[in-house]
């Protein structure tokens, strides 16, 4: 059994600032596309937000790229090319569980920090190609899915399952230590023995419960096996992204 942390949403590089917590609430922006989306931030009611924390330089019918898609309960995931083929030769698998997170900005300070927004327990993969028909089959499939539109490369995966976002922004699910730097997270003590993928170099991990993450990389991944102590943490995430 694994554990995908899998980064998300806008950041320095896509989108340009972090995305925002509003009233206790993370709302993870996808980011800008100008291919392979018939959804634009309108679309998703974001546009007048975007518009603000972008200070207009993102406009409210610009493309984006939503993905993951959180629609009734259920979640729809797009992966592709090399970040496929890791997940791919790390054995991710139906019955594992996608970690989202993201570049968030403190509602009250503004502190730029990584945190969990959602998850995804998959219980379907499909190898998408052009020639593929479109997941319309999925009752709970209201927009078009981007990994469904255009071609992708040939290894173009797409996960599905349960899956929510976070309704709070908990402290329980910020990964970056108080203060920063913003790479440097606090994670479980079970991960160090375990591993994580990206990560094996020794200097990235200080004491028991600090790592100082990769600065690229959409996909780490953690075989947790049946050791329980992890299970219960993958449990006690979940439980706070659905309270």
């Amino acid at each position: 059994m694994r554990i995908i942390l899998s980064r998300k949403g806008f950041d320095s590089g896509s989108g340009g600032v972090p995305s925002p917590i509003i009233d206790g609430r993370p709302i993870s922006l996808p980011i800008p596309t100008l291919q392979r989306s018939v959804t634009s931030y309108d679309h998703l009611g974001l546009g007048n937000l975007v518009e603000k924390i972008t200070r207009g330089r993102i406009k409210r019918d610009h493309l984006c790229h939503e993905d993951p898609m959180f629609v009734g309960g259920r979640c729809i995931f797009g992966q592709c090319g090399a970040a496929q083929s890791h997940l791919k030769n790390q054995g991710v698998s139906v019955g594992d569980v996608f970690l989202f997170f993201g570049l968030f900005a403190d509602e009250f300070n503004g502190e730029r920090h990584h945190r969990i927004f959602g998850f995804l327990n998959v219980d379907d993969i499909v190898l998408h190609s052009a020639e593929t028909a479109p997941l319309h089959d999925i009752d709970y499939l209201s927009r078009v899915h981007p990994h469904t539109l255009g071609d992708w490369n040939t290894n173009n995966t797409i996960y599905h399952g349960i899956g929510r976002t976070a309704k709070i922004a908990h402290d329980g699910l910020r990964l970056t230590q108080p203060g920063g730097p913003l790479q440097h997270w606090i994670v479980p003590t079970w991960l160090k023995d375990l591993g994580l993928s990206y990560h094996g170099k020794a200097a990235r991990w200080s004491g028991s419960d600090r790592l100082e993450i990769v600065a690229r990389g959409q996909e780490f991944v953690v075989d947790i096996g049946s050791q329980a102590s992890a299970r219960r943490w993958r449990d006690h995430i979940i439980g706070l992204i659905e309270a």
